[in-house]
């Protein structure tokens, strides 16, 4: 037996328990994998809370690092002993060991830790598809990520900035507002004082930005639109503040034809050969210096509530990891 989080019901941080749970052997086309590390994510906290719905019982977590421990019959792409990494779902990272396909699953090259890895599948991967194919950036132009300091907004400063690309960022404090300045925003903007938008468009001489990436939702969406220059995308990743307003087209014809995407890694991951490239890439630019993980809190994984509370109350910076 091995220990894992699960929750029965959906709920606040409470309603995660750690549990003794059977693993058994890998089936065919499956992989038996011992955790080094595993990540934590907002969208943990959606699905914990239920604004994702999700069959229960059922655990959490979308992804880890760690070691094949017993690959099923017929895998040939895996082996014992291999190191791996992944995203994947339903989620069920939360544990100590487990029994899961091989579709999601990447060898982890010797130069990134298990840390690096667990805190970058995600964040790392999600800014791979929005730089380089959402809307793929270009030396000279200038971008707006909000919740810059957050897990995957220094991972799109650091990226954005060593592709060439000028990078304006909100954060909610002077303290994020350094953070994000010491990963490549050349513009940290405090949204408690100062209106983004406003700012915006002093900083490009009223041109606005070509793409806005917006994870915060309800409170930055207006705002995100008046930004954006005549055939501009608002690239909606996430919804921090809450779920968009519901959507009328007439506004993104109004503001000069701008593009509206709702993207999900899993899309653009969808086939063997996407994932191959984005994790090539990834770890390509980690094992070079130019984006750091950044992993700024460790928890063990049995306390996994308290790093949720944390997160929630938005006083995790960068990337956070759970140690089982």
């Amino acid at each position: 037996m091995v220990k894992a989080i699960r929750i029965e019901r959906t709920g606040g941080p409470e309603v995660m328990q750690w549990v003794d749970v059977d693993v058994g052997e890998p089936g065919p086309g499956e992989v038996r994998i011992k955790h080094h590390a595993v990540g934590l994510n907002y969208i943990d906290v959606y699905f914990r809370s239920g604004q994702y719905p999700m069959p229960l019982p059922a655990g959490l977590g979308m992804e880890a690092a760690g070691v094949v421990m017993a690959a099923g019959p017929g895998v040939t792409q895996f082996k014992t002993g291999d190191r791996v990494a992944y995203v994947a779902r339903p989620p069920g990272a939360y544990c100590e060991e487990r029994v899961m396909p091989i579709d999601n699953l990447v060898k982890l090259p010797d130069a990134i830790s298990f840390e690096d890895a667990a805190s970058a599948m995600l964040q790392g991967l999600t800014t791979q598809y929005l730089l380089r194919r959402t809307y793929r950036v270009q030396a000279g132009e200038t971008i707006l990520i909000h919740a810059a300091a957050g897990g995957v907004g220094l991972f799109v400063c650091q990226w954005a900035k060593a592709l060439g690309a000028t990078v304006i960022g909100t954060v909610g404090s002077d303290e994020k507002a350094e953070l994000a300045r010491a990963h490549g925003c050349d513009h940290p903007i405090v949204y408690t004082r100062e209106n983004f938008t406003e700012r915006v468009k002093e900083l490009t001489g009223g041109a606005g930005v070509p793409v806005v990436y917006d994870s915060i939702g309800k409170d930055t969406y207006k705002g995100s639109l008046d930004c954006l220059a005549p055939l501009g995308y608002f690239v909606s990743f996430g919804s921090a503040s809450g779920p968009l307003p519901p959507i009328d087209a007439s506004e993104f014809s109004n503001r000069g034809s701008l593009f509206f995407t709702r993207p999900t890694l899993f899309s653009y991951m969808g086939k063997r050969e996407w994932l191959d490239t984005m994790a090539a890439e990834l770890f390509d630019v980690l094992a070079s210096g130019k984006v750091k993980t950044n992993v700024r809190q460790r928890y063990a994984l049995a306390d996994v509530a308290t790093a949720h509370r944390d997160l929630e109350a938005r006083k995790t910076t960068g990337s956070t990891v759970l140690v089982p």
